[in-house]
């Protein structure tokens, strides 16, 4: 059971958009906010890091919130400043639907 005092980071989940630039007709990216939800971040330890690393090598954080239906690997989240993207979409082993867990990867500040 996931307690709510667990949840005490906040998240902001965003989804991309493709948006046409009026004067020139190119697509752009955009990301749009889809929900700031409470959360519990947590760095991988170093031993999850390294079996971490050899199924996905940049999985640096795993990000646990509420279950939502909409959240896939396609979106990323804010926190602290920082962007993640979502690499894994784990929902709770017991019902499915109570929580997901969400291995996530930091983008470098030169790739936003």
């Amino acid at each position: 059971m996931l307690k709510a005092g667990n949840l005490r980071h906040s998240v902001t989940l965003q989804r991309k958009q493709q948006t046409q630039n009026p004067q020139t007709g190119a697509m752009v990216t955009t990301w749009a906010t889809v929900a700031t939800v409470p959360a519990a971040v947590e760095p991988l330890s170093a031993r999850e890091f390294i079996a971490a690393q050899a199924v996905q090598s940049d999985v640096s954080v795993r990000i646990t919130v509420r279950y939502r239906p909409d959240i896939t690997a396609a979106m990323r989240l804010l926190h602290d400043g920082k962007v993640y993207n979502i690499t894994g979409v784990l929902a709770d082993k017991d019902s499915g639907r109570e929580y997901l867990t969400l291995p996530c990867s930091e983008l470098p500040h030169d790739a936003i």
